[in-house]
């Protein structure tokens, strides 16, 4: 099962050099795919400052019936900071991991920040 980064999304959204192998990835991954509120509420931020409303829309459609829709609970919010702290991670990255960390989920991203993480496993495209 995999938490996928919300950079791999808008590599596709945003039509961007690695659209391909990200949408192969996906593809291949139906099924096993989730996403965070924060990545959801971050592609909906940065679609609709470039006016692509349209495009936040058929993604919804077409991502969410098939992809996990994942929230951290309240009670790990002290986590994403203890995170903050001990790895350096800004508050993105930080949630996503505290989230994949807490589900048992590997990341799927192209941040190269993440390549110090040590005890959830990342899958970089």
């Amino acid at each position: 099962m995999f938490l996928v980064d919300t950079n791999v999304f808008l590599e596709i959204l945003l039509r961007q050099d690695k659209k391909e192998s990200c949408k192969k990835f996906l593809d291949n991954n139906i099924g096993n795919l989730n996403i965070t509120d924060f990545s959801l509420h971050s592609i909906g931020v940065i679609l609709f400052k470039y006016g692509k409303e349209d495009i936040l829309q058929k993604f919804v459609e077409d991502v969410l019936p098939t992809t996990q829709l994942l929230s951290l609970p309240m009670e790990l919010y002290r986590e994403v900071v203890n995170v903050r702290k001990s790895l350096n991670l800004d508050f993105d990255d930080a949630y996503q991991y505290s989230m994949a960390k807490y589900c048992g989920l590997k990341v799927v991203t192209m941040d190269k920040d993440f390549e110090k993480i040590r005890d959830v496993e990342i899958l970089f495209l």
